[in-house]
């Protein structure tokens, strides 16, 4: 029997969160929670006031750092949109965007 049992598939999502997350150093600690996943992408301010995310990762890696982000914010966050994106974006890590 053969296969191919390389990496897991990678999964790229795009959030939107709402509610007050803006000003109080959402992006920043999102990046910061980002160093101990082994993901890539954005967070950055919108201009209605949510921000957005976009992460690429394992599901595994996506999963735990989805729940971080959620679990430091969680007084702030008052819902999120997902969107599963098929983009062909090359990201080299993780990054604060203005």
């Amino acid at each position: 029997m053969s296969g191919d049992f390389g990496e897991p598939p990678s999964l790229r999502e795009r959030y939107i969160f709402h509610g007050r997350v803006q000003g109080m150093g959402f992006r920043y600690t999102t990046a910061s929670i980002a160093k101990r996943f082994s993901v890539v992408g954005y967070v950055k301010n919108l201009s209605d006031g949510t921000v957005e995310l976009v992460v690429e990762g394992s599901q595994a890696m996506v999963c735990g750092f989805l729940n971080e982000i959620a679990s430091a914010f969680r007084e702030h966050i008052s819902e999120s949109d997902r969107t599963v994106l098929d983009s062909p974006e090359q990201f080299t890590g993780f990054e604060i965007r203005s």
